[in-house]
């Protein structure tokens, strides 16, 4: 009967085997469905070695970079870096917790506050800065391997260059990047449980890359030049000190404001809630350790050579000892693999199969992202698309409004009770109008409109938007407060979405629990054998 159908409709190939225990539904499969007991194993130390993985890479170069652009130096710079990921962790400790409390992912906590076609649009907003970053440091992790290789065969700077100079790439450079993209995508393929590896062992090899990179330039520059003992000397002719200070923390807080929304899908894998302060520390603490080594080692650059540096492989190539050119080229290479894995390629992956649980699982959606790698060419988007890259850097004014709506709604309007079997349930109470809460997208708009027009500027800076451009200076935080403040208003006042605020959390099974058994029909349906629910109520401390 089942073959039968399968010729009939074709489409059925393409299903993901998606009856998975409970929740065997059309909103759910294997990757969606909450982590079982037995594979919620991070403790404290697996995080700080996932926070090693996901700071210690060239996006905090290039963050870094954008404060100081500003005119600010290292006295500067360094307490913005530290407010900036203090601010970034509380509420990535915030929506941690969702995911560490339920143990399902951001596409399907998401469903709770949006409804169950509303989180695609967010799920949207979410996916699309990981799809561009991680094509774009593709590129850049190609550049390392190159360097490798030229500390291996000298005779490898002189590899003959077959491509026009509009092609954006020379032929060394794409053979690089073709066999960085090989060694990636292997590992971005493995489940994430076998990751926690690639996360210890960065953990162990690139932190001390690092400090030795800034002793190095420490000792070059004998205590720091221009950039650490300087005077700071703003860059922008119509922003003073402050606003200059509010952009620089607007710029650290984006650099984790995607990862600040889906932050459910690694917090669901804690085997204790993410009980305790590490959560919150490790982010400051990792951060503004880690931005000293580009910011001295870009100052030792400008002393040696007499100019700026912030592209490491442009400064890695430079170094005489090939020894040394080698292996803090390779510990960059796999200081961007886990960077990639762990703020790209996974989260896209995880959060896309939340769209079409049918028909996408993490694996396909991981082959798609690192197909994307290639096909879009991402040399020439980072030559040519400035206005792109912009619009990366200020995706935060989105982020804001979205983590807003979020907190506030789970921890004020829900008082974080969930029934995780609605998560999954076709029209249940998660549902709301049509299967969108017009709420939360009311709540996101008002905290994202006010910034467009400065969101618009910082792509094209001819644009005259008039004072709007104070306002985008700190577009996360501003977003961030208005969406909460404005959800807590309607859900509160103008329309309470009753039917979504229960009175007793249902939680996943515990260690030494079991779910119903599920049978499936010939048609595809599923359905529970017995139904068994028993009610928690919290206890108010």
């Amino acid at each position: 009967m089942s073959a039968l159908k399968a010729k009939i409709a074709p489409h059925l190939h393409l299903r993901v085997p998606y009856k998975s225990g409970k929740y065997g539904s059309r909103w759910s499969n294997k990757d969606l469905d909450p982590v079982p007991p037995e594979e919620r194993t991070w403790g404290p130390i697996d995080y700080w070695a996932y926070w090693c993985s996901d700071m210690l890479a060239p996006p905090l170069a290039a963050t870094v970079s954008s404060v100081m652009a500003l005119g600010f130096t290292a006295r500067e710079t360094i307490p913005i870096v530290f407010f900036g990921f203090a601010i970034c962790s509380v509420v990535i400790t915030l929506t941690g917790k969702m995911g560490a409390t339920y143990n399902v992912p951001f596409p399907v906590i998401i469903r709770s506050m949006f409804g169950m076609y509303g989180s695609f649009p967010a799920i949207c907003i979410r996916a699309f800065v990981a799809l561009m970053w991680t094509a774009i440091l593709t590129v850049q992790a190609g550049n390392f391997l190159q360097r490798c290789l030229e500390a291996i065969w000298p005779s490898f700077i002189d590899f003959p260059n077959h491509f026009p100079l509009s092609a954006g790439v020379t032929s060394a450079e794409l053979l690089c990047i073709f066999l960085y993209w090989f060694c990636q995508t292997a590992l971005a393929l493995m489940p994430i449980s076998k990751l926690r590896i690639l996360f210890w062992v960065k953990g162990v090899i690139v932190p001390p890359t690092f400090f030795a990179l800034f002793l190095w330039a420490v000792i070059v520059t004998k205590g720091g030049g221009a950039l650490i003992k300087g005077q700071s000397k703003m860059t922008s002719p119509y922003m003073n000190t402050p606003y200059s200070a509010l952009t620089g923390l607007n710029v650290i807080i984006g650099l984790f404001s995607s990862l600040a929304v889906n932050m459910p899908d690694f917090g669901r894998f804690s085997r204790d809630g993410l009980k305790g302060p590490h959560q919150f520390l490790a982010l400051p603490i990792i951060g503004t350790l880690g931005a000293l080594t580009p910011i001295f080692v870009t100052d030792a650059h400008s002393v040696l050579w007499g100019e700026f540096q912030w592209y490491m492989p442009a400064v890695i190539a430079k170094f005489d000892s090939r020894a040394a050119k080698f292996f803090v080229s390779a510990s960059f290479m796999l200081a961007t693999i886990g960077n990639q894995v762990a703020a790209g390629t996974y989260p896209f992956s995880n959060d896309i199969t939340g769209m079409a649980p049918k028909y996408i699982n993490i694996f396909r959606a991981t082959c798609f992202i690192s197909l994307f790698c290639i096909i879009s060419t991402p040399w020439n988007i980072i030559k040519n698309a400035a206005g792109l890259l912009a619009f990366l850097s200020g995706y935060s004014c989105l982020m804001g409004p979205l983590a807003g709506t979020m907190v506030c709604d789970y921890y004020i309007i829900k008082k974080r009770k969930l029934d995780v079997d609605q998560l999954y349930t076709d029209r249940g109470i998660y549902w709301y109008s049509g299967g969108w809460n017009w709420r939360a997208y009311v709540s996101f708009v008002t905290g994202f409109a006010p910034l467009l027009p400065g969101f618009a500027k910082s792509i094209d800076n001819s644009l005259n938007v008039g004072g709007a451009w104070k306002i985008y200076t700190f577009a996360w935080t501003f977003g961030f407060f208005l969406s909460m403040l404005v959800h807590y208003v309607i859900c509160t006042y103008v329309s309470v979405p009753t039917e979504s605020i229960i009175e007793y959390a249902v939680y996943p099974p515990k260690k030494g629990e079991e779910s119903p058994p599920m049978l499936e029909g010939e048609d595809g349906s599923v359905k529970e054998a017995y139904v068994t629910k028993e009610k928690e109520v919290e206890t108010m401390v």
